[in-house]
C-alpha cells in the first residue's frame, strides 16, 4: 500500500508531500493543472525512462519519493535475491540531474531500472483509458480468466513443468549439434587416430631408432675405428704389451719407494681401463652389422613419426601420446554423447507428457468456470448500465504448447439486444471497455491481494447514471484495496474516502502545481465546482451534498 508520496523540483511541482490511506482515494483538479505531472512522478517509481525535461527551471536535480507498506506483501525473497534490505515500510527514490544523470534507489541501496520494476509492479498499477488496450491481448484474457477460476497455483505448476521442458529441450538440441559436429568430423579423427596408433607411440623407441639409423649410415668408418683401438691397445706389440713391460720394470727398482710404487699402481689401473676399451671396441664391433631389411623398416618408422609430429606441430614422443588421448577422447565421446542424448530425449518425452496432461487439466477448468464468469460479469456491467451485455470467452485447444498451456482464448462482447457477440476489440467502445475493465477488476479483487491502483480518467465517456453507478463500484472496491482514481466527474470524486485536488498557480512569473488534500467543507465546494464550473452556487453545493450522501 502506497503511504507517502514526495515530489521535488519536478517539472511545475517545487515541493509536494502526500500522505495516503486505505479505500478509495480521488484526485480532481482543472484541465492543465498537472494531474499528469503525478502520473509521470509515479511512472518513474514504476521504473519509466527518465525524461530529462522534468526537473524544475529553478533546480539541478528532480528527486520523487515513495514509500509503500509491504505488511500484506510477501516480498522476502526478491529482497534476499537482490541482497536488499527487507523492510516492511519500504521506501522507493528516483532522482534525475540535469547532467543525464538518472538514479533509482530502494531502502536507499542503489539498483537497476529492471530490479525497481520487478518489485514496483508488484505495488503499484496504473490503469488509463488508454490501458484498456490490455482487453484486447488474448494473454491478458486468459490471465485474468486463471485468476477469477482460482487456477493460479496450476498455472504455476504447470509453467514450471513447460519451462523445464524448454530447458530440457534447448539442452537437447545444443547436444544433437555437438554429435552432428561430431559425425562430420568422425572420418577425418578416426583416420588420424589409426595414423597414430601405427606408431605404436607407447611402446617404440624413436630416439633409439635415429641413433641405429645414424650408426648405420657411418658403419664403415666406424668399423674401421673400432678395429684400430682393439689393434692398437691389444695387438702385438702394441700400447697394452708395452705398458706391461714398463710396469714390470718398475716393480723390479721400486723396492719401498712410495712414489715409485704410486706410479706403479697409476700404470696398473690405466692398463685395466685400455684392456676395457679394448673389449668393448672388439664387441661393438662384432655387433656391428647392416641388416638392410630391418634399416628400412626403421627408416620407414622415424619417417612417419617426424612427419606426424610437422603435421600435428608437436615436439616430441610425449606430446604425441597426449595429442593421440585426446584424440581418443574425442572420438569415444561421441559414443558416450549419444547415449547422453537417448537419455535426456526419455527426459523431454517425459516432460511434454506431463506438460500436455497438465495443460489439457487446465484447459478443461477453464472452460467448466468460464460459464460462470461471463454470467457474474454481466450482472456487474449491468450495474452499470450495460443491461443487454453479453459477454463470453470462447476458448479452444491449440496442438502446440504456450507458457499459458494450450487454451486459445477469446473474449466475445455484444452491448445491445440482438445482436450476437464478436471479438471484443472489435465492438466495445472506449466507455464500454472501460466499464468491463472496471468489472473485471471488482471480480479479480475477490480472488486475489490487488496492489494500489490507479484509474486515471477511466470514467471519459461516461456520464449521468453511469458515473454514479462507477462511482459507488470504486468505493466497494476500495474496501477490498487501496485504489485511486484521477477523475472529471462529480459523481465519481462524491464516493471517495478521501479527496485531492490539483492545482496551478502563476504570479505572472513563475506558474507552480500544488495538491492538497481538501477538507468535507472543502470537498463540497470542488465537487459543486465539477458540476457547475467555476460559478459555484448554493444549489450546486446542495447538489454535492446530496451526491456525497
Amino acid at each position: 500500500m502506497l503511504r507517502h508520496l514526495r515530489i521535488r523540483n519536478f517539472a511545475l511541482i517545487e515541493a509536494v508531500e502526500l500522505h495516503f490511506n486505505s479505500g478509495y482515494t480521488v484526485i480532481t483538479g482543472e484541465t492543465g493543472s498537472g494531474k499528469s505531472i503525478l502520473l509521470h512522478a509515479l511512472g518513474l517509481i514504476l521504473g519509466d525512462r527518465a525524461d530529462f525535461s522534468v526537473i524544475g527551471n529553478h533546480a539541478e536535480k528532480a528527486v520523487v519519493e515513495a514509500e509503500f507498506d509491504l505488511s500484506k506483501f510477501e516480498c522476502a525473497a526478491f529482497f534476499n535475491a537482490n541482497e536488499l534490505d527487507n523492510e516492511t515500510t519500504t521506501l522507493i527514490r528516483r532522482e534525475v540531474t540535469k547532467q543525464g544523470k538518472s538514479r533509482a534507489f530502494i531502502n536507499d541501496t542503489p539498483v537497476q531500472l529492471h530490479v525497481l520494476r520487478e518489485l514496483t509492479s508488484q505495488l503499484l498499477n496504473i490503469h488509463s483509458q488508454y490501458n484498456t488496450i490490455e482487453l484486447k491481448e488474448k494473454e491478458f484474457q486468459l490471465s485474468v480468466l486463471d485468476v477469477l477460476s482460482d487456477l493460479t497455483a496450476e498455472k504455476v505448476e504447470y509453467l514450471n513443468t513447460f519451462k523445464a521442458l524448454r530447458q530440457k529441450e534447448k539442452e537437447l538440441d545444443q547436444l544433437r549439434l555437438s554429435i552432428e559436429k561430431i559425425r562430420a568430423e568422425s572420418d577425418y579423427n578416426s583416420f588420424q587416430l589409426n595414423e597414430l596408433n601405427e606408431l605404436q607411440p607407447d611402446t617404440t623407441d624413436f630416439e633409439r631408432f635415429e641413433n641405429e639409423l645414424n650408426r648405420a649410415a657411418n658403419v664403415s668408418q666406424l668399423q674401421e675405428v673400432l678395429g684400430l683401438i682393439a689393434n692398437t691397445i691389444a695387438g702385438d706389440d702394441q700400447v697394452a704389451d708395452r705398458m706391461r713391460m714398463l710396469q714390470n720394470r718398475l716393480d723390479k727398482v721400486a723396492v719401498s719407494d712410495v712414489e715409485i710404487n704410486q706410479l706403479s699402481e697409476r700404470i696398473r689401473a690405466s692398463l685395466i681401463e685400455l684392456e676395457d676399451i679394448s673389449t668393448d671396441a672388439e664387441r661393438i664391433l662384432q655387433t656391428t652389422e647392416i641388416n638392410p631389411e630391418v634399416l628400412e623398416q626403421m627408416a620407414q618408422t622415424v619417417d612417419k613419426y617426424n612427419s606426424v609430429l610437422r603435421k600435428h606441430r608437436l615436439s616430441n614422443r610425449a606430446e604425441l601420446i597426449e595429442f593421440r588421448n585426446q584424440l581418443e577422447q574425442v572420438v569415444l565421446g561421441g559414443e558416450e554423447l549419444e547415449q547422453e542424448i537417448e537419455q535426456l530425449s526419455q527426459i523431454v518425452r517425459e516432460l511434454n507428457d506431463q506438460a500436455l496432461r497438465q495443460a489439457k487439466e487446465l484447459h478443461e477448468k477453464r472452460v467448466k468456470s468460464s460459464t460462470h464468469i461471463s454470467l457474474q460479469l454481466q450482472a456487474i456491467l449491468k450495474d452499470l448500465k450495460l443491461p443487454d451485455t453479453r459477454l463470453e470467452f470462447q476458448l479452444n485447444t491449440i496442438s502446440t504448447l504456450r507458457e499459458s498451456g494450450c487454451t486459445a482464448i477469446e473474449m466475445r462482447f455484444s452491448a445491445n439486444a440482438g445482436m450476437e457477440p464478436v471479438p471484443i476489440e472489435k465492438a466495445a467502445s472506449g466507455g464500454e471497455l472501460s466499464r468491463v475493465m472496471l468489472a473485471l477488476q471488482q471480480m479479480i479483487s475477490e480472488h486475489s491481494s490487488l496492489p494500489t491502483v490507479l484509474f486515471d480518467e477511466i470514467d471519459t465517456g461516461v456520464s449521468g447514471e453511469v458515473a454514479q453507478k462507477i462511482g459507488n463500484l470504486l468505493k466497494r472496491m476500495g474496501k477490498e484495496f487501496q485504489l485511486m482514481a484521477i477523475s472529471h466527474l462529480p459523481q465519481v470524486a462524491a464516493k471517495a474516502d478521501h479527496h485531492y485536488v490539483v492545482e496551478k498557480k502563476s504570479d505572472g512569473k513563475r506558474t507552480e502545481t500544488s495538491v492538497r488534500i481538501l477538507s468535507d467543507t472543502q470537498r463540497v465546494d470542488e465537487i459543486a465546482r465539477l458540476m457547475s464550473g467555476e460559478l459555484i452556487t448554493d444549489s450546486a453545493r446542495e447538489n454535492a451534498k446530496a451526491l456525497m450522501n
